[in-house]
């Protein structure tokens, strides 16, 4: 009943009138209408392996309407583990609450790449999986297959949807701190890429769990962390580092796709690709011809915040394409009112006429649709 009337909300937002001219004029979103798409485009961390009605994700819920969570395990500001994932039964209950407290049904989204970067790690009591570099190894994707199918079952089980992987970065420069070092590319070569993760994609899509391809257009060359600091492809970026987006777009296997604060001269000298209508609407929709939707990195790292506010930071990322801000809340400081403040700069920047109201239509729209797609909504 409640999606039942979440939709007919949405769609009563878009009927025609005649004003005192006569003509027809589109009616404009009322602010709650307007408030309750801005909330489906916000994919945000939290503190808490439970909810409670007084905890702070639990009023975020209620009051953002946010489109979906991100889970961790370790909480990098508190320098601890046990920061949402504890073991499989506490996860399960911890993602049947969100939901159940959720106005309407949410992303529920973690990191299981395998190797180094799986939040759902073997000592505390999940499968052991291995590296996209390791699954690689075996030419056949025998072992990719079997390894992204334990995956895809395993979050299914608890209540996952959306999984940020795999990665399609090819690994161009095998000491890149963030991806060639951690052993998170399947290859160097875009066919090997393409064919991993082409099974990885259908695995999962099997079990009804989204996959996230990242991270756009390509960050695998790179010599720097994004986490900490701008990484500057320009010189080093290779034409075929796209073609992974393109075959599997072709094959119609990405549903999402997370955009990399990579830099990209030859491309755009002012913006990084996340906020660069030249990488994902040139690029990515006009070019690749992708549909889905777009998924920021994390808008809070360094290669962003250490050079953008955020409100500009968020505009310009909306404005460029990007249909949901991705914000960890995993940093150095924790922000325990940071999905306010996206909502909120958001909304102020539609008023403002920063942002034009059919974008937020645009990415709703997509978002809607994606969570249809994997029977999220009916």
């Amino acid at each position: 009943m409640v999606i039942f009337i979440f939709t007919v909300t949405i769609a009563s937002s878009l009927f025609l009138f005649k004003g005192k001219n006569e003509k027809i004029v589109k009616a404009g979103l009322t602010d709650e209408e307007l408030k309750e798409k801005i909330g489906q485009m916000i994919l945000i961390g939290f503190r808490g392996s439970e909810v409670l009605e007084d905890s702070e994700i639990y009023k975020i819920i209620k009051d953002v309407k946010i489109g979906g969570v991100m889970l961790f395990d370790y909480d990098i500001s508190l320098a601890k583990y046990n920061r949402n994932i504890i073991n499989p039964s506490q996860t399960k209950k911890l993602i049947f609450d969100l939901q159940k407290y959720s106005f309407s049904p949410l992303f529920i989204a973690v990191d299981v790449e395998g190797g180094n970067v799986n939040r759902l790690k073997q000592s505390y009591g999940f499968f052991p999986i291995m590296s996209a570099e390791k699954m690689a190894e075996d030419k056949t994707q025998e072992t990719s297959k079997n390894e992204s199918e334990k995956i895809a079952k395993e979050l299914k089980e608890a209540g996952f949807n959306m999984n940020l992987a795999p990665v399609v970065d090819l690994n161009i420069n095998p000491k890149n701190p963030i991806i060639g070092a951690l052993e998170r590319s399947f290859s160097s070569d875009f066919m090997e890429v393409f064919n991993n993760a082409k099974v990885f994609i259908k695995m999962h899509t099997d079990n009804n769990i989204i996959t996230v391809a990242k991270h756009f257009p390509g960050q695998g060359s790179g010599v720097v962390d994004s986490h900490l600091a701008t990484t500057d492809i320009t010189n080093t970026y290779k034409n075929e580092e796209i073609i992974p987006y393109e075959k599997l777009n072709n094959e119609g296997l990405l549903s999402a796709i997370m955009t990399a604060h990579i830099v990209n001269k030859k491309i755009d000298d002012k913006y990084p690709a996340t906020l660069s209508k030249k990488f994902l609407q040139n690029i990515l929709r006009n070019q690749i011809e992708f549909k889905g939707v777009i998924i920021s990195d994390d808008i809070q790292m360094a290669a962003i915040s250490d050079n953008y506010k955020m409100d500009e930071a968020i505009i310009l990322a909306i404005n460029a394409g990007v249909d949901i801000i991705s914000a960890s809340n995993n940093t150095n400081k924790y922000d325990k009112d940071l999905a306010y403040k996206i909502s909120d700069i958001i909304f102020n920047a539609v008023k403002s006429n920063k942002i034009e109201e059919k974008r937020i239509i645009e990415s709703f729209d997509r978002i809607l649709n994606v969570k249809k797609q994997f029977k999220i909504i009916n």
